[in-house]
């Protein structure tokens, strides 16, 4: 028998289109030298895929959509037509890798077929390889099936082919009579699912309908007041391209701001994060205008014996918090950010960085994907932007023998949301790969400028400062310092963040 799409995924699947095409992205880069290309990676994707079998599946519809659809095997099933082969023309920078990354993703995956892809991209300077994969967001619910990105990768550079169920053969695909049959038979067993059939596609509607009208009343607001409405710098019409931008910082770094400061990586992350959507702002006609927090969304991993479990024992569920663009000290905005995580953290379902990489299996891409899934369930929440930042191991991975030496998650915009960011942690580096629509973020690599501004002007504040002391009504010289060097000019850096401690 065959799986029938859960309601909650075919409400993702009815929020899907040209302008919002909904599948996370991974850009991965593997050094040279190692003679990684397209046949290594399609022969490394043969070997491993039988353990996400539904990359090996396509939705079919029920006659006359009286149930969600189901899962059924690809019989046409052609590995080459999914695991893609490209380059880049010379000297192949960078910059030419993050466009060509932009105009991929901005392509909805074809709902005929298995969705998803995965692009090799040769030509890159110094002789390197990158990967692109996409999958949509309901291929991957960290429940039935994890990311393939999960199990493509390896520890040690040496490993062979697993070889696992080489003789795959697609089941027979369904008669259109069967399929109402079943539907039917559904129904009958249970009405529940009918209503919920009903709902998820209701509902999907409903919330990109509130979602533009709420964007029209912020655009009367703006007619009617003069100037630029305080609370959409991040929100509009989207196009149907993106902006992607890549930024790569040490992991140290946001360790000595932790210690210093006394707080956690993943504070240290947020509040950079404020610094440069704050630097990004100034540098644009909105000038803040009276905009004071932007609000967010940071998915996080939980225990909790009431929500379903993933397949490595957590749950993922959204935390809003409000990043203090408007706050002009990097330590206040520190300390803000921290301190909206303390209720989260003293409920004691909170898992920790650390702890989280422990887990056996443990991949960030899985974890990517779990958190663009929560965002868009918790859109009725009306946050602004939504940060994902997963942990990711602290030591070398390769595929097929070639090292992966850069990881950069790349999230969906969502209806109304010119704006998303991912990070992961991964071998003493943080990744940021940011995602903006054409369009309403023209300037996204000023973001990426900024991001560097922000994390050079916290390290400014743990150079020669000692830690917290309990708060007193004394100001300190070392806050006086600090106030200092947040009003000084910033300058770039060349530095990387990420983790979740």
């Amino acid at each position: 028998m065959n799986e029938r799409l859960r309601p909650r995924d075919r409400a993702f699947l009815a929020m899907d289109s040209a302008t919002t095409p909904l599948h996370n992205a991974t850009l991965e880069i593997f050094e040279g030298g190692t003679g990684f290309d397209h046949a290594r990676a399609l022969a490394l994707v043969a070997d491993r895929i039988s353990y996400v079998p539904r990359y090996r599946q396509r939705l079919l519809q029920v006659p006359g959509q009286i149930a969600n659809p189901v899962w059924v095997d690809d019989t046409d099933f052609d590995l080459n037509f999914h695991v893609r082969r490209s380059a880049l023309p010379r000297p192949g920078t960078m910059d030419q890798l993050r466009e060509l990354t932009a105009r991929i993703v901005s392509r909805p995956l074809d709902r005929s077929r298995p969705l998803w892809e995965i692009y090799v991209i040769e030509g890159l300077e110094h002789g390197r390889v990158a990967m692109l994969s996409k999958s949509h967001q309901i291929l991957v619910d960290g429940v039935e099936t994890v990311d393939l990105g999960q199990v493509v990768l390896d520890v040690h550079p040496d490993q062979g082919p697993l070889g696992h169920d080489d003789d795959w053969q697609p089941r027979r695909t369904p008669s259109p009579a069967s399929l109402l049959l079943g539907a039917v038979a559904d129904n009958l067993e249970s009405p529940r699912t009918l209503v919920q059939t009903a709902r998820s596609g209701a509902g999907a509607v409903q919330r990109r309908t509130s979602a533009t009208a709420e964007r029209l009343g912020q655009l009367a607001n703006v007619f009617s007041s003069g100037r630029p409405t305080p609370t959409s710098p991040v929100l509009g019409e989207l196009s149907q391209q993106r902006r992607i931008v890549t930024v790569c910082t040490d992991l140290a770094d946001y360790r000595t701001i932790r210690r210093v400061h006394q707080t956690t990586v993943n504070d240290v992350i947020l509040a950079t994060v404020t610094g440069a959507l704050r630097g990004w702002l100034m540098t644009r006609d909105e000038a803040l205008h009276g905009i004071r927090k932007l609000k967010a969304l940071v998915p996080m991993s939980v225990i909790d014996d009431e929500l379903e479990a993933t397949q490595l024992g957590t749950q993922v569920i959204g935390h809003e918090v409000n990043l203090p663009v408007g706050e002009v000290s990097p330590v206040v905005r520190l300390l803000q950010v921290s301190y909206s995580f303390n209720g989260h953290k003293e409920t004691g379902r909170a898992v920790g960085a650390q702890r989280l990489t422990g887990i056996a299996g443990f991949a960030p891409t899985t974890f990517h994907a779990l958190g663009s899934r929560v965002a868009a369930r918790e859109m009725r929440r009306g946050y602004q932007v939504s940060v994902t930042n997963v942990p990711g191991p602290q030591f070398p991975l390769y595929a097929a023998g070639a090292l992966m030496s850069e990881s950069y998650p790349i999230h969906p915009l969502l209806p109304g949301h010119a704006l998303s960011i991912g990070v992961t942690s991964y071998d003493g580096r943080v990744f940021y790969g940011i995602t903006a629509d054409r369009n309403l973020v023209p300037d996204a690599d000023v973001i990426g400028q900024c991001l560097l501004e922000a994390l050079e002007e916290l390290k400014d504040t743990a150079t020669d400062v000692r830690p917290r002391a309990p708060r007193g009504r004394k100001k300190s010289s070392a806050a006086k310092r600090t106030t200092k060097s947040a009003t000084a000019p910033k300058r770039p850096s060349a530095s990387r963040p990420k983790d979740g401690e």
